[in-house]
């Protein structure tokens, strides 16, 4: 990843550090962690030690235009998160759909119009994009030009198997919604109709 992107990953944990303490400072005073900021001596850190190439091969799906890095899998945090790196083709997007875990989009190349529960709007190089768990959600690139974002997925999942197991039921084109609900429960994701359309607009600025 790029100088840019270590920053804006950086920026989001230390969010989430902030949300913890607080969620331990309503625990109250017995967690020690939330009254120092620390991490208890008897509690080792949830993340260990990892390191993610940029030149290691991404997952392809190309049914929907998607290459995918997962640059921190869950394996190194207890579980608590999943960064990955996507690139979306023009015109692509995934099929709308929702899930229980949280997502924080940040756009680090090109353009995305975006829906989330109903409402649209563009998001550009630089936005984030927080989507909450359960929320209905797509995005296409509207650009002419392949697009990247950086993405944050709370608590995290198997990317890895995720998007290679879906690259396979994928491999002769995206099927119907009833074998990708198929597919789904299997993830506790739920598949709700086709991508954004580009040619929608936003419903907002």
């Amino acid at each position: 990843m790029e100088a840019t992107d270590y920053a804006c990953f950086r920026a989001m944990f230390q969010r989430q550090n902030r949300v913890q303490a607080m969620l331990g400072a309503a625990a109250g005073p017995a967690d020690e962690r939330a009254i120092s900021g620390k991490p208890r001596k008897d509690r080792p850190m949830a993340f260990s030690f990892w390191r993610s190439r940029g030149d290691e091969p991404p997952i392809l799906v190309p049914a929907i235009g998607l290459e995918l890095s997962v640059r921190l899998p869950p394996t190194t945090n207890r579980g608590a998160m999943t960064v990955i790196e996507t690139v979306n083709a023009p015109g692509y997007g995934p099929p709308r759909h929702r899930h229980p875990e949280t997502e924080l989009f940040r756009v680090m190349e090109g353009r995305y119009l975006y829906e989330i529960d109903g409402r649209r709007f563009f998001a550009d190089a630089g936005d984030l994009v927080s989507v909450p768990g359960g929320a209905s959600h797509g995005f296409v690139n509207v650009t002419d030009r392949p697009a990247r974002q950086l993405i944050m997925i709370l608590p995290g999942l198997d990317a890895e198997r995720f998007f290679t197991e879906l690259g396979e039921i994928m491999q002769h084109g995206v099927p119907d919604r009833a074998r990708l609900n198929e597919f789904g429960r299997r993830w506790n994701m739920e598949f709700l109709g086709p991508p954004v359309n580009a040619g929608d607009g936003p419903t907002e600025p």
